[in-house]
């Protein structure tokens, strides 16, 4: 868990450094078809149908899985690494909301103190801790971590009824692609150069590592545990962060990370959610 939180962080710091070249709707893209033929490979190489019953949820997760992915991007290029990080972190508390309006889920008090305590941090991230420009990213990167929170709302309905992951995560990769192709015609398309191709062969493949590890250590491991070592990749966020873009969060910045943090790993723990199936 801890390889594969390493491994998002380095897919965040060169989606930073790809957004000065390309559009964030082209990272996206090609991120995603890289993703897609993998997927596709894996598929058919299990002999898993490519048809689902269950189109209505696929399409609710691969769109709202879409929207999440395109706003964390987004947040990534705006603000401080670290922060843009934490805040899409924020998907457990929303994912919590979502059970207890959804499912009819009652909220236990300790759950309830999680999920203040983890909201209490978010106020303190957007202010006064941010500067006025940064506000427009603070929140893109909010509703990311809101939206993901659907996302993985959409993800645990499928699990229930069923789904083959795998049809999950080709799903989700076939809309992107299609989605992110169609975005970035409306922007200016950006040639690819060595320099380029790089960072976005490093989006892709860092992810796709992240991913192959990450389901690595929830199927080996203790879910609870993996959980809450997921969070390590705010710290090495920060890291990249301070040693590439000489970025300094004040006391305030880190005291409210700290209690995003601690908030999302006990609203992990009371919801038993599975980040395992996180895009």
């Amino acid at each position: 868990m801890i390889v594969a939180s390493f491994l998002f962080a380095c897919m965040g710091v060169c989606v930073k450094f790809a957004a000065e070249f390309f559009s964030t709707a082209e990272i996206i893209f090609y991120r995603s078809v890289i993703s897609l033929l993998l997927m596709f490979f894996l598929v058919r190489l299990r002999g898993i149908p490519i048809a689902t019953p269950h189109w209505r949820f696929q399409l609710g997760r691969s769109a709202s899985g879409f929207v999440s992915l395109l706003l964390y991007f987004y947040a990534l290029a705006m603000l401080p690494l670290a922060t843009a990080v934490t805040l899409a972190y924020t998907s457990p508390l929303f994912l919590t909301l979502y059970l207890a309006w959804f499912n009819k889920v009652r909220l236990r008090p300790g759950m309830l103190g999680a999920l203040i305590l983890g909201f209490v941090g978010v106020v303190l991230l957007l202010h006064p801790t941010f500067r006025a420009d940064q506000m427009l990213g603070g929140l893109i990167g909010l509703g990311g971590g809101m939206i993901a929170g659907l996302a993985y709302y959409n993800v645990k309905e499928l699990g229930q009824r069923g789904e083959v992951e795998e049809r999950t995560v080709f799903y989700f990769s076939l809309f992107s692609t299609v989605a992110s192709a169609i975005w970035m015609s409306f922007f200016e398309f950006h040639r690819i150069n060595l320099h380029g191709g790089l960072l976005l062969l490093g989006v892709a493949g860092f992810g796709t590592l992240a991913q192959l590890t990450m389901t690595r250590a929830y199927k080996r491991g203790r879910t609870l545990m993996a959980a809450s070592l997921a969070y390590s990749t705010v710290i090495f966020a920060s890291i990249f962060g301070m040693l590439l873009w000489q970025e300094a969060l004040s006391f305030g910045a880190w005291l409210a990370i700290a209690l995003i943090v601690a908030s999302g790993i006990v609203a992990t723990i009371f919801s038993r959610a599975n980040p395992a199936e996180q895009d």
